[in-house]
Order: structure tokens, then sequence, then C-alpha cells
């Protein structure tokens, strides 16, 4: 046998494994029967980092219950450490793409923390001894209670420490720019046409307001991953498993990620579906949906910027064009749009997936654990990257916003409650066809004083008409 090769044994019989490699047979045969989007498509840290936390709570509630000796129990958790840590990351190369339950990067922690705890304890590789992947490192779990579990944290965790910041980040930017912009008046838009006034601070308050909307419904659906079905094993009714084990085990990865996991309500349906997980995803697509609002009034407010509204000015930071020189284009914007789009599509595909559970299995779990994160490190990057590169840098070009509040024939709304509907509308139409200014149409038409028309039409009190 080459010296770069020797054999592992599963349920099927021998695997030639890469000597050198931590995994085993089982992972072995889905490298090679699952080549699907390698280049794109392994787990990323998230997912590890919460293997190696699932397995190392496992060992320490079996070393509680008196099903794992001290030894193997040291063991493992050591080994478990180094996952969680990410020094063995390279030992995880499995795909998306897989078996739905995720049993193959189940089996894939499985293998390479026994591994790594026999050599720990001065044993070859491959040898299972002292530790066995499946009668130690797996006791008391199946890949269908193990994956969930590890679904739940790698997501909870990541909406925590990833996307809270970032999203806090803008969010506060926003709500500075409001507070600084509150007393420039603008000329509202509904249907893309002229309204009545309202200030630029108002406009802003209203992104905040809607990523505030959508950030609570994202912490909302966080609660649904607290409830983890550790305990459940094959189909949630907690066979081979100490009837203990879940809640010890949940209550171990409340202390190791200082989350405030719990056991899930009822094993069966957190087997059998991922209504949690489809949850989360629908809120990042509302929070999505919020940031696509903002970044799309934003580009609009500073398109031109002398043919468009050029309301808003923006960090110039990159050339907008290879053929038209000085062109700057709302680049950030576009990014963030783009990213809701991505968050838009990838929850069609979690809503799809977790519609798909049969009896007492979703086999579709990697695919909607995959989105998932997917949308979170979108977002989280987006928000980091607006904040950053627009947001921060924001500011009106005051004489274009009063510009266009003064042309604006909306402002005639202030006349209605003086004298009716029909006489400012028959105003406002005479300023547009004949190209007059909205005072000169007023006063020519007799039914408002020059001084009258001064006193009522004030655009500031239009924007906060009770104070």
């Amino acid at each position: 046998m080459p010296p770069d090769i020797r054999i592992e044994h599963d349920a099927l019989g021998d695997v030639e494994v890469p000597a050198h490699r931590l995994w085993g047979a089982q992972t072995q045969r889905s490298l090679t029967f699952f080549d699907i989007g390698r280049a794109r498509h392994r787990w990323t840290r998230p997912v590890i980092r919460a293997m190696g936390l699932v397995k190392k709570a496992a060992a320490l509630a079996n070393h509680d219950l008196g099903e794992l000796d001290s030894e193997r129990a040291r063991l493992i958790r050591e080994a478990a450490d180094e996952v969680i840590a990410g020094t063995l990351d390279d030992e995880f190369p499995l795909v998306v793409f897989q078996t739905g339950s995720g049993t193959q990067s189940n089996m894939n922690a499985n293998e390479v923390i026994a591994n790594r705890a026999n050599q720990l304890a001065g044993q070859p590789l491959g040898t299972k001894r002292p530790v066995h992947p499946n009668d130690h490192v797996n006791l008391g779990q199946s890949s269908n209670d193990a994956f969930p579990a590890v679904m739940h944290i790698a997501a909870a965790e990541e909406i925590t420490h990833r996307l809270a910041p970032a999203v806090s980040a803008l969010r506060e930017t926003l709500a500075a720019k409001a507070r600084a912009f509150d007393e420039v008046v603008m000329i509202g838009r509904t249907h893309l046409q002229d309204a009545t006034p309202i200030m630029l601070g108002q406009v802003i308050d209203g992104w905040v307001a809607q990523i505030d909307a959508g950030w609570a419904a994202v912490l909302h659906a966080r609660e649904g991953l607290y409830e983890l079905p550790l305990g459940g094993t094959a189909v949630g009714t907690g066979l081979n498993a100490h009837p203990e084990f879940g809640s010890r085990a949940t209550a171990h990865l409340r202390e190791l990620t200082s989350l405030p996991f719990r056991p899930a309500a009822n094993l069966v349906a957190a087997l059998s579906a991922h209504d949690a997980m489809a949850t989360a995803s629908a809120a990042l697509r509302l929070l999505a949906g919020a940031l696509m609002k903002m970044a799309n009034d934003v580009r609009l407010y500073a398109s031109g910027p002398r043919a468009g509204l050029g309301e808003l000015r923006i960090p110039e930071n990159e050339p907008g064009s290879s053929i038209m020189p000085g062109k700057v284009n709302p680049t950030q914007a576009e990014a963030m749009t783009m990213v809701a789009v991505q968050v838009h599509g990838n929850d069609h595909a979690v809503a799809f997936a977790n519609s798909q559970g049969h009896f007492q299995l979703n086999v579709y779990k990697p695919v909607i654990l995959h989105n998932v994160l997917a949308s979170i490190e979108l977002l989280a990057d987006a928000c980091h990257s607006f904040d950053a590169h627009c947001a921060q840098g924001l500011e009106p070009d005051r004489a274009r916003i009063e510009a266009h509040v003064q042309q604006s024939l909306m402002l005639v709304t202030a006349l209605t409650p003086h004298i009716g509907y029909e006489r400012s509308a028959a105003i406002a139409r005479t300023a547009h066809e004949q190209g007059l200014t909205l005072r000169e149409a007023a006063v020519a038409s007799g039914h408002v004083s020059a001084q009258d028309f001064d006193a009522w039409v004030r655009p500031d009190r239009m924007a906060r008409p009770h104070g």
C-alpha cells in the first residue's frame, strides 16, 4: 500500500483515506460521491464551530450521566476544542449538497474528533481506540438531531455576533444623520411625483424605523433558534439516548456559547421540519427589504447630479465609467440592493425546502442552513460596507433641495383650507400650463393676496403641521 494512504473501515467495507487526514471512511465516501459545487459550497467556519460545540457538549453531558468514562470524555473535549477554535478546518472538506439529513457532515465531525482524540492518546490514525466515532463521539445522538442543533447554533451565533453589530452601526449612523438634517425641508414625493413637503430628517428617520422593524423581526425569530432538538435521536423518540441527555447537553451549550439555548418543546416536530430556520430566513428577507428601500431612496435622491434629483451627495469612492470621465455612480446602493435580491432568493429556497418534510424527517437540512447563513453573511457585510462607504458621508445639497421645494406645485395644498380644493387645483393647473410660479398664479387668480400666500404657504410648517 502506498505510504500516503491508510485503510479505514465502515459498515460497507474498507476505504482508502489519505494517511495524514483526520477524517475517516464515511467522509471519504462523501468526497467521492458528492463532488457537487466543491469550489464554492463547502461548509464555512460557523458550521464547523457549531459541530465542535455540539460534540463537546455531548461528551460533557454523557460524562455527567455516567455514559462516558472520564478519559474518553477528556480526549473528546480536547479534540472538540480544536474544532471549535478553527485549527482543524481543513479536515472538514464536505459540501452542502450531500445527504439531506447532514449525516455525512455529522460523521465527518465524529471521525475527525475521534481520530484527533486517539492521536492525543498516542494511538495511530484509524485505530478507533480508545475513542470510536460512533460509539463515543456520537453517543446519545443521531445525525437527525445533531445536525439540526448545528443549524440552530450556527445561525443564532451568526445573528448575534456578526449581523447584530453591523445592523446596529448602520442604524446609528442613519439616526445621527436624521438628527443632523432635522431642519432641512425637502419636497415629498408619492407615485414618483411631487407631493407635500417633508423634512430630510423625517425621511431618514423613516429608514431607521423600517430597519428597526426588520431587526426586531430577526430578534424575534432568533428566539425559535434557541430551541435545540438534542435527545431526539433518529425520529424524535430519544431511542438510545439517556433520558436526560438532551437537557444536559443543551445546558452545556448555554454555558459554552452564552446564548439561552433550551430543549425543543416537541422533538418530533424539530426533526420533521425546520420552521424556526424558515422563520429566521423570512425575517432576514424583511430586513433586506427595509435595506433595499433605503438604498433605492439614496440612489434616487443622489441621481444626476445635475440632470437628476441631485438632492443628496454621496461619497465619491471610485470612477463610475470606463468611457465617461468624471462619472461617479451610487455603487454602495447598488451592492446593497443586489444583496437584498439575493437574500430574497435564499429565502425562497429555504421556504420551499422547509415545506418538503416527509414523515419524521426533513431531508433538506444542509441547503436550509447554507442559505440562512449566506443571507446573514451578506446582510452583515453589506450593512458594514454601506455604513462605512456611503451612509457616513451622506450630505444634502441644500440649494438644490430648496430650489425643488420652491418649484413644486404641490405647495398649493396649503391653500386648500383657505380657498377650497377646486380653486387650489385651478391655481396649480394655471401655474403648470403657463409656466408661472405658484405664487404668481395664486395672486393672479384673485382668490389669494400676496400677503396671504406668504403667510399660508410655509413649507416648514407644512412638513410639521402639528408643531
